[in-house]
Order: C-alpha cells, then structure tokens, then sequence
C-alpha cells in the first residue's frame, strides 16, 4: 500500500494524503523549490498568511472504501444498534456515500472521451440509483431515530442530484448517448420529487430559494460528518517570545538613540534649532530600522522552530486522537539537509536555476490507544494552493511563427515554469525516505505532475502519483475498517 498518495486537484493545487495507525509518529517534509524568476519570497509571500489561506488540511478516520461500489458492498443493517451507535453509523455511511459520489464525479468530469464518459457515467448512476433504494430500505420505524435518518436522507439525495447535474453540465458534446442523458436526468428528476412532494423535506420558500437550500445542505452536511471528520485545535506558537523580541528590539533600539541624544546635546550648546533637526533627524532614523531590526531579530529566533501546534480530537467523545506540531519558513541553502541538496544536484544541467526554498514540516504524534468504532487508521489530507505562486508569474506574450507556402502565421505561446519538489517521510526512528516531483504550470494552471528518478543511494518511499491516483480516499467505513 502506498505510504503516500499525490494527486493534482482542481486548477492550481496539489493534494498529498497518507494514513497513520494509533502509536504512529510521523514527520513529513516538503521542501518547494521556487525558481527566482518567479519573484517569491519572503518579501512577497508572507509564510503565516500562506498558512491559513492557501494550505487547506482535513483528518478523518479512514478505511479503504474509496468508490461507490465498494460502499455498497460495506452497506450492513443500521437498526440492530443503540440510538447512539444508530446515529454513528447512519453519520459514517452517509459521509462516506457522499464523499464516494463526489470522488466518482470529479473523475469522470476529467474524461474527454465522449464513449467513455457516458459509459462511466451509465454505471454511476446505476449504482446511485442503488445505493440509495439499500439505504432507504433500512428506514428506522422509531420516531427518536427516523429524525436522523431523514437529515441524511435529505441530504444525500440533494447532493446526488447536484453532482449529477454538475457531472452532465461537463458531458462532451455528443448526440449519440441521449438515452444516458435522459436516464440520469430521470434520476435527478426523481429524487426532487421525492424530497419535495413526497416526503416533503423542504419547505416551498426553501426549495425557490438557492440560497437557502444550499446553506441548509451545508448544516446537514456537518451535522453528518459528526463524529468522522476529527475536531481540530490550532495554536500559534512563540506568541511570548515575539513580545518578548519586540520589547527587546525596541529596547536595543532606544539605547541606541538615547545615546545618539546625549552625544548631540553635548555637540550644541543650550536648545537650537539645530539640536532640534538632529533629534528630529535621529527619531526618523529610529522609526525606520525599528520595524526593520525587530523582524530580522525574530527571524532569526524563530527560525528552525514550530509555527503551530494542532490538536485533533473525536469530536463524539472529545477524546485526543493526535498531536500535531507544524513549521513553515522560506530557508536559506545552508539549513537544507544534505540528501534533500543531494537529490536536486541530479537535475539535469539546463534546469539547475537559482531557487528559493519555502519548507513545510508537519509532525504527528497518534495517541496510542484503539480509536472509537473500530477503526484502526486516520487519513491526513493536505492541499496546496499555487494560487498565491501564480499570482507572480508573468503572462504569456511571445509569439511563435511559421511560413506555408509563402504565407507567415503566428500562434501565442504561454509562459511556463518548473517548481521542483521534495518529499521527505520518516516513521519513528526509521531511516528517512524520499521523492522528488517536477510541477510544470503557467498563470493558470498546473501543466502536469512528474515524479523524477532519486539518486540510487537514496531510499524511496511507496507511492502513487497523479498517472495512477485518480481516487480519493476522504471516507470511512462502516463497522470494520481495513488496515
């Protein structure tokens, strides 16, 4: 099984996912190798607002049932249970279906094969229409546990239907697969009746207006991930320490000036206009290093040390799952370890450019102790917007140009740029292992994701890149979960 999967998602990011058993430790490195052409460091990307708004993570406990048909084969009977293990479980079949169906329909919208995307598109909807005739078949009688039930159901048949919708409104162009058109549109046509008219789970104010039914999927949705998807507690780390170097650079600063002050009203006799220049002259200077001199202060201290610690807990028993410590920094070429300089050494000679070298570290530490309903794993998730990189990039202006038969045409051509990257994992006290990935993009998109051969005295570590992961694997099982 691989250790770790890479996946491009949507236009502009990359998503890097791994699971993680109870006792685990694990660090994960990821060293960004920015070309200096692109214009990004820590003068135009500040690292903490990167954090919060381009780096997007989730925890859940997983298992291996990643697609719709493999939720269905996990489907068991929900009503030999408590209320409370009823509702654990309606919560985690429910969060798994969705999230199955959305993996399936972001898959087959990346199809351009018009045969081949209806083909898969017939079959999607085929287990759909399945799944949901199962689900409903386990309808609880008792009124205490029915309410639950219909949250999940109102919810899932909303959210199939817009994925549905979403998967057509993408179909290729062809007029010779309208039967399948027609027979998801059925479907889609089906399950809004049933919802509006026959159980009568939307008010008429809600179904007219889009936006409140779409924030009311959204409640449903979180109420159903009760329980799969771990809380998480984020803490800034060295808020202390930075008063602490504020007041110290201040200080440094007025000792300086202080000193500045007496020398100068030793120079002038008595209060001048002159004196008064001077003073003005020496505060200006103060008000413009003092900014200067605390930041280089702090990035010094600071660097080589956690910015965050998370804690992620079960959010049905508040019980701590996991420990994470988290650092991100742009790094000199001096405090890259030698195997990460080692591995892009081996780059070929065109492409050794000048980088700067942005580094996000997470380390987990899982508690070690078996995790609530039987599972024996949790999945990290991690994506990195490029976004915040595109916005540095320059716009694509040449022009490339050919003769035919004595005519002379032009075509524009896009800007293009490789950001290198290495992944490094390390499981307790073993041995690091390693992989390197090449990311070509322009200002709008990621081209395509390479994964580049490692010098041989260097270990590898199991994974699946973007050629052979095209699957999500954000979703749970329902009673056992595979290791």
């Amino acid at each position: 099984m691989a250790k770790v999967k890479v996946k491009q998602e949507e236009a502009l990011s990359i998503k890097f996912s791994h699971q993680m058993a109870p006792g685990d430790q694990r660090t994960f490195d990821l060293y960004f190798y920015l070309p200096t052409e692109m214009g990004i460091g820590s003068h135009t990307l500040d690292e903490e607002e990167y954090y919060h708004s381009g780096i997007l993570g989730r925890r859940s406990y997983y298992s291996k049932g990643l697609h719709l048909p493999l939720v269905q084969s996990r489907f068991i009977s929900l009503n030999k249970r408590t209320l409370e293990e009823f509702r654990l479980y309606l919560n985690l079949f429910a969060y798994q279906f969705a999230v199955a169906i959305e993996t399936d329909g972001k898959e087959l919208r990346q199809k351009s094969d018009a045969s081949e995307f209806y083909m898969a598109l017939d079959e999607l909807c085929d287990v759909v229409i399945q799944l949901l005739k199962k689900f409903r078949r386990n309808e609880p009688s008792d009124p205490k546990w029915k309410s639950y039930f219909e949250h999940a159901d109102n919810y899932l048949s909303w959210f199939c239907e817009q994925q549905l919708l979403k998967t057509l409104a993408y179909s290729p162009r062809s007029s010779d697969f309208s039967e399948v058109k027609e027979k998801v549109l059925s479907l889609c046509r089906s399950e809004n009746h049933y919802r509006e008219m026959v159980c009568k789970y939307n008010s008429m104010q809600t179904q007219q207006d889009a936006n409140r039914i779409s924030n009311k999927m959204l409640l449903l949705r979180r109420l159903i991930q009760q329980g799969v998807v771990l809380k998480e507690e984020l803490k800034p780390l060295g808020v202390g320490l930075k008063k602490f170097v504020t007041g110290l650079a201040t200080g440094l600063v007025m000792l300086v000036v202080s000193a500045l002050i007496i020398k100068a009203q030793g120079f002038f006799n008595g209060l001048t206009l002159t004196l008064l220049l001077t003073l003005a002259v020496i505060y200006g200077f103060r008000e413009i290093f003092k900014e200067d001199f605390r930041n280089a202060m702090w990035r010094f201290i600071q660097r080589g040390r956690p910015r965050w610690s998370r804690i992620l807990r079960d959010t049905t028993t508040q019980a701590i799952v996991a420990k994470q410590l988290v650092w991100l920094e742009f790094m000199r070429s001096q405090d890259i370890p030698d195997t990460v300089s080692e591995i892009m050494k081996q780059r070929h000679s065109q492409n050794k450019v000048d980088s700067t070298v942005l580094h996000y570290r997470i380390a987990t530490k899982v508690a070690n102790k078996p995790f609530e309903a039987g599972y024996s794993q949790i999945q990290e998730q991690v994506n990195f917007s490029l976004v915040p990189f595109a916005r540095h990039l320059e716009r694509g202006k040449a022009k490339i140009y050919k003769e035919s038969d004595g005519n002379i045409s032009n075509e524009s051509v896009e800007r293009r740029y490789q950001v290198n990257l290495v992944a490094v994992l390390r499981d307790g006290k073993q041995q690091p292992e390693y992989a390197r990935f090449k990311v070509t993009m322009n200002r709008s998109s990621i081209v395509e994701i390479t994964e580049s051969k490692l010098p041989d005295n260097i270990q590898p570590f199991t994974l699946e890149s973007e050629s052979s992961l095209n699957e999500d694997t954000q979703v749970v099982d329902h009673h056992q979960v595979e290791p």
